[in-house]
């Protein structure tokens, strides 16, 4: 395998690195802010199921993302992830909790433009549509979740510290799910672009485990992700975790329950082929914003406690940095390609 593919997809790797840690916060970021699991525990179990996530649950949401432009060299791949991975490390860097989903549809965009090739924009809105859907339903979801449970505790009379027992084993397993919905949603914002252009072969061992060419590439990407999570990942953990909202160990699982569920429900070809089977409307298949899905949940819980606690000039930062986010992406993307192709004269399209 040439030597230089690998080169290439270093801003593949930096953008899995930059999706790591802006959106760990997003599995245990409420978790690690109350104090109920620590930074390495939970950065262990969000490494693990990130990759189990990426590998076995990923080809969904990517399929999605080629339709919407299908970069086809490898340099052209090369510079729409390096354009997403440094807008959203440029945000991370700012502490602000952006969509890695954005950054990546602005680079495509940006390189569609440039290449001359068409959008298909009927792939767009479906995909700009849950940029509302996902916190709404998200919200809908923490709300429901915190008057199902301040119901069930108020009937049941539990003692505090056996709560708080489950509350801590609640957080974890609900951080394991979120990994691992991350991983199966957010792989194609990290690996979407290489798909068609990768050279990566898939193998199959003698006990008959193997995995298939997407996989493999979606194994490099999981890897980078967990990087991301254990290396800088705690500016926008503390962000989620203690600055947007302050949250009770319970609100922190209902936040975290609920992100995954949103993150599962736009990533499982399973259970859209269920859904379908039985005539039932389902979700689109996209990468969406875990960022968002967190945010809408806290907020659709501060809105239902009143709104008093919420950090309003904080959700104001936020939102900016949503709205921006594609728009920077696009715009570094296609100036980028122009130098890429007339000044290092690589192939950034073909016709």
């Amino acid at each position: 395998m040439d030597l230089s593919f690998f080169i290439y997809l270093s801003s593949g790797l930096f953008l899995g690195w930059s999706l790591g840690a802006n959106d760990a916060a997003n599995i245990f970021g409420t978790a690690v802010g109350t104090k109920m699991v620590r930074f390495k525990t939970a950065a262990v179990i969000s490494s693990i199921f990130v990759i189990l996530g990426a590998v076995y649950a990923g080809s969904g949401a990517s399929q999605t993302l080629g339709e919407l432009g299908s970069i086809n060299t490898i340099a052209g791949a090369f510079m729409s992830a390096l354009a997403a991975a440094v807008t959203i490390y440029w945000m991370v860097h700012l502490a602000i909790p952006i969509s890695t989903s954005q950054a990546i549809v602005g680079a495509i965009i940006g390189w569609n433009f440039y290449a001359g090739k068409p959008t298909d924009y009927a792939i767009l809105s479906q995909i700009v549509s849950t940029w509302v859907i996902c916190p709404a339903l998200s919200g809908l979801l923490a709300v429901t979740l915190y008057a199902t449970i301040k119901f069930i505790l108020r009937k049941s009379h539990i003692h505090i510290l056996r709560q708080d027992c489950y509350t801590r084993i609640g957080l974890i397993l609900a951080g394991a799910f979120g990994a691992y919905a991350l991983g199966a949603n957010n792989i194609a914002n990290v690996m979407g672009v290489f798909i068609d252009s990768s050279p990566i072969k898939g193998f199959e061992l003698p006990n008959g485990f193997g995995l298939n060419a997407a996989q493999v590439l979606f194994l490099i990407g999981g890897i980078s992700i967990s990087l991301g999570i254990f290396t800088y990942s705690g500016k926008v953990i503390n962000t989620i975790g203690n600055n947007l909202m302050k949250m009770s160990p319970m609100i922190a699982w209902i936040v975290v329950v609920s992100q995954a569920l949103v993150l599962f429900l736009f990533a499982s070809q399973g259970l859209k082929n269920l859904l379908q089977e039985h005539g039932l409307p389902s979700l689109p298949l996209v990468p969406v914003s875990s960022s968002q899905a967190v945010i809408g949940a806290i907020l659709g819980i501060g809105l239902a406690k009143g709104g008093k606690n919420v950090h309003w000039g904080i959700i104001g930062k936020i939102a900016i940095g949503w709205i921006t986010t594609p728009i920077i992406a696009a715009l570094f993307c296609y100036i980028s390609l122009f130098f890429l192709q007339n000044v290092f004269n690589q192939v950034v399209y073909l016709p």
